[in-house]
């Protein structure tokens, strides 16, 4: 079981940040080209969310079933933890910093459906997108991933 979900976790992965990284690109460009926000702009930023929010999901059962997650700081402790830092990073940082970035897009996408003018919306939408970019980029084990 946790190798299948580890599969599906690391390979859903490189969907949420190529999906990301095009809703960032896609806000960042419809805010300074100040273009009408359309239906397709809509449905980049929703898909974004819904990606991260998948990932998230599967990321927690993967913490819980995970030798590296949650059993790893209660079979050693968090001080030893802590002091590595491949251990830290699969038990501490990178979880918290991945739920911190469905926070920002969450927060993004439901800032922006409240806007009315195109600009504002567009705005919201790269501030949010681009904080949670920043910190996803900060915090994936790139070791694993090449």
């Amino acid at each position: 079981m946790y190798t299948t979900i580890q599969f599906i976790h690391s390979y859903w992965a490189y969907l949420v940040l190529l999906i990301v990284v095009l809703a960032t690109i896609n806000a960042l460009a419809g805010f300074f080209s100040k273009r009408e926000y359309s239906a397709k702009d809509f449905r980049i930023s929703l898909f974004a969310l819904i990606v991260t929010h998948i990932q998230l999901l599967i990321g927690l059962v993967l913490y819980f079933v995970s030798p590296l997650g949650l059993q790893n700081i209660t079979t050693n402790g968090m001080g030893a933890v802590m002091k590595d830092s491949v251990s830290r990073l699969y038990a501490v940082e990178h979880p918290m910093v991945m739920i911190l970035t469905v926070v920002f897009i969450t927060i993004g996408y439901s800032k922006h459906k409240k806007k009315l003018l195109s600009s504002k919306k567009f705005k919201t939408l790269a501030i949010f997108y681009t904080i949670a970019l920043v910190l996803m980029l900060s915090r994936i084990p790139w070791s694993q991933w090449f």
